[in-house]
């Protein structure tokens, strides 16, 4: 895992760069933080904080889909989180659980949910089934070598947020996993008045009560699944085989150019000889 400071990450980041998106401004407070750990009901979190009025609810799956695509900035993110979600009233998923001390103290008044799964055996069989996989994706380490927005989101979550997330300095986000203290920490900063414990079986009473919303005449949403969450990941896979297509066929095509040009020189240089 290259340093942030070190010199192979400054020759890689020149190699895979990409525009810079502007930076963006915050034109309303941050309003709520869900730091809860992925795979705890993150994304049906995220549609009903939309349904009740907070939008934008930033969650992890922004980091791959949007664009202009803010993956580099999230990669060498310090501090300055309106830069990339200063649209935001609402952050859920990875952002908020990975940066979730700094997300706590940068908005200091912002509602905090920890949003929770009461299997803990389920959830960390989901954890191992999606996120811990990952570097056992060969497909997309593969793409990620041949297109510059892939290679972002591939190292944003392999190499930095999923291995920060679970405290695994040696990269081993599967047993990382075993020992995180994610939710001891958040109880212990935030004050009682200004969290909830929250799992999506809670539904849209205790959520609302906490928010001071009035509660929505519906069911409560209930989104990414396993197969969703496998939805996600083959629309993501287009999306990069897309730019890599395209890239592959400009080396192809550089190479075969290059092969020509040498071979032809060559051969009237033979001839003059």
């Amino acid at each position: 895992m290259p340093q942030l400071n070190g010199w192979v990450f400054w020759i890689i980041e020149y190699m895979y760069s990409l525009p810079e998106p502007p930076p963006r401004k915050r034109t309303k407070p941050m309003e709520v933080i869900c730091v809860g750990m992925p795979r705890t009901g993150t994304e049906s979190l995220q549609h009903a904080l939309l349904r009740l009025g907070y939008d934008h609810t930033y969650h992890g799956w922004d980091i791959n889909f949007e664009s202009p695509n803010y993956a580099q900035q999230w990669v060498r993110l310090s501090a300055d989180f309106d830069a990339v979600m200063g649209h935001s009233l609402a952050v859920a998923d990875a952002p908020a659980s990975v940066f979730a001390a700094e997300l706590i103290e940068a908005y200091p008044d912002a509602k905090i949910v920890l949003n929770y799964r009461k299997d803990i055996d389920a959830w960390h069989k989901s954890l191992s089934s999606t996120l811990a996989r990952g570097p056992n994706l060969w497909g997309l380490f593969l793409l990620s070598c041949l297109d510059k927005e892939c290679f972002w989101n591939w190292h944003c979550y392999i190499r930095y947020m999923w291995p920060g997330l679970f405290r695994a300095l040696d990269g081993k986000v599967e047993t990382g996993m075993k020992r995180c203290a994610h939710y001891s920490m958040i109880r212990g900063m935030v004050p009682k008045e200004r969290l909830l414990e929250w799992c999506v079986e809670d539904g849209w009473e205790p959520l609302c009560e906490f928010l001071g919303k009035p509660v929505p005449d519906e069911p409560f949403p209930h989104t990414n699944t396993a197969a969703g969450f496998a939805g996600q990941e083959k629309k993501l896979g287009l999306r990069y085989v897309k730019g890599a297509t395209k890239n592959l066929a400009f080396i192809v095509g550089a190479i075969a150019v290059g092969v020509w040009a040498f071979t032809h020189y060559a051969y009237r240089y033979g001839d003059k000889k």
